[in-house]
């Protein structure tokens, strides 16, 4: 038996996925949810092995509830998409479904999970490349989603002050504090605005917008001052960076 969720903020779009399963005795319905935060919750609850999943919601989006699993099941959408979204689905969904669809399309997206169900490892690493390819969406560049605990906190990049490697992880600094991301380094340079942030040095990223000074430190390296009083690593490759994006 094959544990399924469906996540979609519009009720008729659930109701239809729900209908058209009826067609399968093998896969049951766990739960329905009607947006990210309920359907992150489900998640860690039922350890579905399929979920059908919008990607435009309100609160977080399908991209973002994604991120914060730490065991992702495999993933069928159902949804509108963008151009990045696309590549995503193709390369490593199990399938999409462009609203509106009928019941034949539907039926090929079940046939196709239930002749190449995979491993939870395996659907793991799909839904891993699938964010990674998603993240190259302007519309996940406004803002970092985290987990605290048992809540998600939303945290516009406006209000980030810098990012420091963690381990596994990296850290978020905010006036608010630090909030664990399980991201790398090289994803947030590569995804943030470069001429809002700068990579000063192996393990720290700065937003330009909060530096105050840069004073010399050890031989070639030098120290950040931001307006909350943090002191920031600057190696000399990160300093010939921020002068760049300074213009001094």
């Amino acid at each position: 038996m094959k544990r399924v969720l469906v996540i979609d903020d519009e009720p008729l779009a659930r109701m239809v996925v729900l209908e058209y399963l009826q067609a399968y005795p093998q896969i049951e319905v766990m739960q329905e949810c009607g947006d990210g935060f309920e359907g992150l919750k489900a998640i860690q609850q039922h350890q579905p092995d399929l979920i059908f999943l919008d990607v435009q919601m309100p609160k977080i989006n399908g991209f973002e509830m994604l991120e914060l699993v730490e065991n992702p099941p495999a993933v069928i959408f159902t949804t509108a998409f963008d151009e990045y979204a696309i590549k995503a689905f193709e390369a490593h969904a199990v399938d999409y479904l462009l609203k509106p669809f009928n019941k034949d399309r539907f039926n090929k997206a079940i046939d196709k999970y239930l002749s190449t169900s995979t491993e939870p490892v395996a659907a793991k690493k799909h839904t891993e490349e699938l964010l990674e390819t998603a993240s190259n969406s302007p519309a996940q560049h406004e803002r970092i989603v985290v987990k605290t605990g048992t809540k998600v906190k939303i945290i516009p990049v406006q209000d980030v002050e810098y990012l420091a490697a963690d381990d596994d992880y990296v850290s978020v600094y905010t006036s608010e504090g630090s909030f664990l991301k399980n991201k790398t380094m090289n994803f947030f340079e590569q995804t943030l605005d470069p001429r809002q942030f700068v990579r000063v040095h192996r393990s720290y990223i700065i937003a330009i917008q909060q530096i105050t000074r840069i004073d010399p430190y050890e031989k070639d390296a030098h120290l950040a001052i931001l307006k909350s009083g943090a002191k920031v690593p600057v190696s000399k490759t990160g300093y010939v960076k921020l002068k760049q994006v300074l213009g001094i």
